[in-house]
């Protein structure tokens, strides 16, 4: 970066040092000596100027004159760089005396156009003194200023200063002094030299303009590539604190949206009816068991027990999931007849899933209790939504909270409420050398049960009541459990998270809650 920034400077450096150099010249040489005189000559290429109410004034020599035009600014009050043409002699010009028409032929190429040089230059003040008041009277010496088009190696340029004094008759130029370039000047400027512009730029060669940009850019480059760890470094909060000043937003958008399911549960029949309908036909004569039913636009999900392949038009996805398309939803199917005395299916809502499918599981096949651990608040709302759902699916169904704290969980209206049994009045059957309480089981291996009663617990229970609880909860006395924490002995076990999703991890599967209004 710094040998990219050294090459620039040194690149932009060029014109300024000439321009530096230029100046200062002319500062130096344009100071003559005060007794030093010039006598006045065609070949000298200087011009005299008579300051108002006086004699004639010092004669600058041209090159001096031209450092100085070449150092000041185009639009400074010195004045402007013009064209001129220095009147030679005869001998200069090959036995024949200068005239206007010969200037205008050899300048503008048209003769015709001598009578724009007179006016030009009528009455304007000459290095003798005199001024051009014929156009058939020119002097040796005299410069003469031409139009702006013109051109030609006898065409020099010029600087006119000083004030006008009109002179002569209505002349249009005044005393104004004019500095001219030595002679085998022509008015373009020096090859090699940038050229001056109109406003007092220096242009620039392209090449040079690239190469610092080029310079520049290089060492912003090697600048990121070298310190591009600390950057990342010191800006690694920054994603941090943009997505937790957004946390507020996005959490109360997700509560809106689970707020939104409860209702849209409440007031949904036909998933329903489709998911106990799918039911019915896989539980036909080969029995197969259906955990969960997720129902959506495209089809219908269900999670079985078995490792058999599907039925037509099923279709395996793996994982004991099968897939049914939405044009085979409602083909005639034709349905098991229900058993004497067998459990039936209690299929309730616990949430959508990632397709924006409802999600249903078998309250049925729970087989005693259900632990939903991870942020308390949406596990209260995971127990109370499948509560709303067994009161809108078994309105007898009743229930009852079972709290050493004084916890509680609200009841649906319409669920009846009785008394929860009293700590200690269960007896707690033995350990078998088969039973583990902590490791849970697979569905595969849940029994198929009644749902009699619903036993909520709104905290986790403490490690003296956890083999009470799972004895009311076993089979033969036939209380189904919802804990909002973690229990021994739980058959499910759902982990909800503080966005409001549940993991399932019996189903490996994920859906967002509905929330309580």
């Amino acid at each position: 970066m710094v040998v990219g920034l050294f090459a620039a400077a040194a690149l932009l450096s060029q014109p300024a040092l000439a321009l530096a150099a230029s100046v200062t010249t002319s500062a130096s040489a344009a100071t003559p000596p005060a007794a030093a005189s010039m006598s006045l000559s065609p070949n000298a290429s200087v011009i005299t100027s008579r300051p108002q109410g006086g004699s004639a004034g010092s004669v600058v020599p041209a090159y001096v004159a031209a450092l100085s035009a070449a150092a000041a600014p185009a639009g400074s009050p010195g004045g402007d760089l013009v064209k001129v043409y220095v009147v030679k002699t005869a001998q200069q010009n090959g036995g024949t005396p200068d005239s206007l028409p010969v200037i205008a032929a050899r300048t503008l190429g048209d003769a015709g156009r001598a009578g724009e040089i007179f006016e030009l230059n009528r009455g304007r003040t000459q290095p003798d003194g005199s001024a051009l008041q014929d156009p058939n009277q020119l002097r040796p010496g005299w410069i003469l200023r031409l139009p702006q088009d013109a051109g030609g190696p006898d065409v020099r340029l010029a600087r006119e200063t000083g004030g006008g004094n009109d002179a002569g008759d209505g002349g249009n130029g005044g005393d104004g002094n004019a500095t001219a370039p030595a002679d085998g000047a022509t008015g373009a400027p020096p090859a090699g030299d940038p050229a001056p512009q109109a406003d007092g730029r220096i242009a620039l060669p392209l090449a040079a303009v690239l190469a610092v940009l080029g310079a520049v850019l290089l060492g912003l480059l090697t600048a990121a590539i070298v310190f591009r760890r600390r950057l990342r470094r010191a800006f690694a909060w920054l994603p941090r604190l943009v997505h937790r000043l957004g946390e507020p937003r996005r959490r109360a958008r997700r509560l809106a949206f689970r707020r939104g399911l409860a209702q849209t549960f409440a007031a949904d029949a036909e998933s329903l009816r489709v998911a106990h309908r799918i039911v019915a036909e896989l539980s036909g004569p080969k029995g197969y068991a259906v955990h969960a039913v997720s129902v959506d636009d495209a089809g219908a999900t269900v999670w079985v027990g078995t490792q058999d392949d599907p039925p037509a038009p099923w279709q395996d996805l793996g994982g004991s999931r099968w897939r049914l398309p939405a044009g085979a939803l409602d083909r005639p199917v034709r349905a098991a007849a229900p058993v004497p005395g067998a459990p039936t299916s209690f299929l309730v809502r616990v949430g959508v899933d990632d397709q924006g499918g409802k999600v249903f599981v078998d309250l049925s096949r729970l087989d005693g209790l259900l632990s939903v651990t991870g942020d308390h608040q949406v596990a209260t709302d995971v127990v109370t939504g499948l509560l709303t759902e067994v009161a809108r699916g078994g309105p007898g169904i009743p229930a009852a909270v079972l709290s050493r704290t004084g916890a509680t969980v609200a009841l649906p209206q319409a669920m009846p409420r009785v008394e929860a049994p009293r700590p200690g009045s269960v007896e707690i059957p033995a350990a078998g050398p088969q039973d583990d309480l902590r490791a849970g089981t697979l569905r595969a291996a849940a029994h198929r049960r009644f749902l009699r009663a619903m036993l909520v617990v709104p905290e986790a229970p403490q490690a003296g009541d956890a083999a009470e609880l799972a004895a009311l909860c076993a089979e033969a006395i036939g209380w189904t459990g919802l804990v909002c924490g973690d229990v021994d002995g739980a058959h499910w076990r759902w982990q909800a998270a503080q966005d409001g999703s549940v993991r399932i991890p019996a189903l490996r599967l994920t859906v967002s809650a509905p929330a309580a209004a």
